[in-house]
């Protein structure tokens, strides 16, 4: 089990600590209702360093990003971030990620952390170009702070003008006084805020300094839990739940990240899929009788004829209902279309929805 540099910081702090991809990370510090209902209305601090970096550095940088991920990446500019997929040849998704344009020869690719090794493997494999790899995953620390008064509470701690930057863009500079800090405008939230990069050894001090910062505005620590729940609202894909080695981008609706202006691995299979049509669809959907749907739970149609599975699902601290994500077959795809979710062998009553769930 690897720590983070602010494990001790969570454990001082009351936090219920449990293994996630092979991190000793906080679930939760006050329960998560009250986490997420902090993060919606005032602003929470996540500690996600457990996230995986890589730098890509040199002329055929972009070459090798535009191989290996299915969004365009040259359509990325100087302190533009990307949000993309790494398909893999089988029509499967290898990981999603962001991709961060520092400049035009050097890139910052942000991994989930329990596919660092995977995708590093899986990237490396496909440089064949001699681009410069660096992973810098285990010397990063990364706070993800959320919420809408996160630009206000950060705001005494950096001369950037948080409140102008534009979501999905970042800046680098100082921030509580330590050099050199990415400031990013994203989030797995859709609450707004900002993901800071900085290394290990600054760490605590920015954890200080943001929730000193922050305490004229209720600023709270948030755990994982919250954040599942925060992004299930938002309709947002889980790697390993929503999305996996067997699920193509277009049945996962990420078609606005699959891009045919490019060849990418496994681009030729997908466009004829896209061409033909998919067999089956991620939709969210919110229940209509009592019952909570979890991961791997079976989806029926009226009938009982099994159409389908469960990824996600939880009861809506937002929405005071019970949501989820799960793949159907296409027919049963459609918006207000009645499923069933088999729980504890009876069919429990829902119906399809467009997400977001929250708006």
């Amino acid at each position: 089990m690897k720590n983070t540099a602010l494990t001790d910081k969570h454990i001082s702090l009351g936090a219920k600590m449990v293994p996630f991809a092979g991190y000793n990370m906080p679930v939760q510090y006050a329960g998560i209702n009250a986490e997420h209902e902090t993060v919606r209305k005032g602003v929470g601090v996540f500690d996600v360093s457990h996230m995986g970096e890589f730098i890509l550095k040199g002329e055929k940088a972009i070459d090798l990003i535009q191989r290996v991920t299915s969004n365009d990446a040259s359509k990325l500019y100087d302190g533009k971030v990307q949000y993309s997929c790494l398909p893999n040849e089988d029509g499967g998704i290898v990981d999603d990620l962001l991709v961060y344009r520092i400049d035009d020869k050097t890139y910052m690719l942000v991994v989930n952390a329990s596919n660092i090794e995977k995708d590093w493997n899986w990237i490396s494999k496909h440089n064949t170009m001699g681009v410069d790899m660096k992973d810098i995953s285990d010397r990063t620390s990364l706070l993800a702070v959320q919420g809408p008064k996160a630009a206000e509470a950060l705001q005494s701690l950096t001369d950037t003008d948080l409140g102008s930057m534009e979501y999905y863009t970042f800046k680098k500079g100082k921030f509580a006084g330590i050099d050199n800090v990415v400031i990013s405008a994203t989030g797995y939230t859709g609450a707004g805020g900002f993901e800071l990069y900085v290394d290990n050894e600054h760490a605590e001090k920015l954890w200080n300094a943001v929730f000193a910062a922050g305490e004229a505005f209720g600023i709270k620590p948030i755990g994982l839990g919250a954040r599942d729940t925060l992004r299930l609202e938002m309709g947002f894909c889980l790697y390993g739940n929503d999305i996996d080695d067997n699920t193509s981008p277009l049945e996962a609706g990420l078609g606005w990240v699959t891009k045919f202006s490019k060849d990418f691995v496994n681009s030729t299979n997908l466009q004829q899929q896209k061409t033909e049509g998919v067999k089956q669809k991620l939709v969210g959907f919110e229940m209509i009788d009592r019952g909570i749907p979890r991961h791997d739970y079976v989806i029926v149609d009226a009938d009982g004829n099994n159409i389908g599975r469960v990824t996600s699902g939880t009861q809506s601290p937002s929405l005071q209902k019970a949501i989820g994500m799960g793949y159907v077959k296409n027919e049963f795809a459609k918006e207000d279309t009645e499923i069933y979710i088999l729980i504890r062998d009876n069919k429990i009553k829902a119906k399809v929805v467009k997400p977001p769930f929250y708006k």
